[in-house]
């Protein structure tokens, strides 16, 4: 999930910073951002994860396994808790479908829906479905904010013209030495922070060093979080093409 994930989906919108043009001419912003979105995915990519999602008044932990191919391609299945298991996500382009077992019915998620939340989290169904389209529908600046560390590179996301998104900009840290990311922020076209993303415990998989947490924090709501952790992932796995199929959302 890249990024649920990965979202997951996920990877994810990337931003960074530069102090002047001989930066500028050695940290590519464009390249950059292509480079943590293959982080998560490479040409394929299989996945365990746990999602706990945390609410002023309720708490709760997802068992999840992914699969992806390329940036087109997203099956998310839950496993756990028992009265959830089953419960399918697909995503082909920036098409996306959802399958309840207890009703047996798979629905389509229209474009009024896509800012809802996924599962009752912190992450919405955007947020699986904007990697598909991310490289075609923002532009990308490397920036040197007021609060800039040593280190760190920091890159500006702005939605092209046209674009049906909601987020004015989006601001992200990566590490310098990597590209590892370690910060996302959100902003609204007011220039309003409206949630963080905060990457963290750096862990191989697969001989790959990846952030194995990505925490999202509402800021317009206290006491909301949601942590999305890595348990396992292989990279350029062989993955069947079935799994990407409204078949198998019913397949459980």
């Amino acid at each position: 999930m890249r990024k649920f994930i990965v979202l997951i989906l996920s990877g994810i919108v990337i931003t960074l910073a530069t102090s002047g043009t001989i930066k500028a001419q050695e940290h590519n912003a464009r390249e950059i951002v292509k480079k943590i979105d293959r982080l998560y995915r490479s040409e394929s990519s299989y996945a365990k994860m746990e999602m706990h999602i945390v609410t002023p008044h309720w708490e709760r932990t997802l068992l999840m396994k992914a699969w992806t191919q390329g940036t087109e391609k997203t099956f998310i299945r839950i496993l756990e808790p028992k009265k959830e298991a089953g419960t399918a996500t697909l995503r082909i382009g920036n098409e996306m479908w959802n399958y309840l077992p207890k009703t047996n019915k798979v629905m389509k998620i229209p474009p009024s829906m896509m800012m809802g939340s996924w599962m009752g989290s912190d992450f919405t169904n955007d947020d699986l479905v904007k990697e598909f389209s991310l490289l075609e529908d923002y532009t990308f600046e490397l920036i040197e904010p007021e609060n800039a560390k040593e280190g760190n590179l920091y890159i500006k996301s702005v939605p092209k013209e046209g674009k049906p998104i909601i987020w004015g900009k989006q601001i992200t840290k990566v590490r310098e030495s990597d590209y590892i990311p370690v910060r996302e922020e959100f902003y609204d076209e007011k220039g309003n922070l409206m949630r963080v993303m905060n990457f963290k415990d750096i862990t191989i998989f697969d001989d790959r060093k990846i952030p194995a947490v990505m925490e999202m924090i509402p800021q317009d709501e206290d006491g909301k979080k949601t942590v999305l952790r890595y348990l396992d992932a292989e990279f350029n796995a062989d993955i069947d093409d079935d799994i990407f199929t409204l078949r198998n959302l019913r397949s459980y």
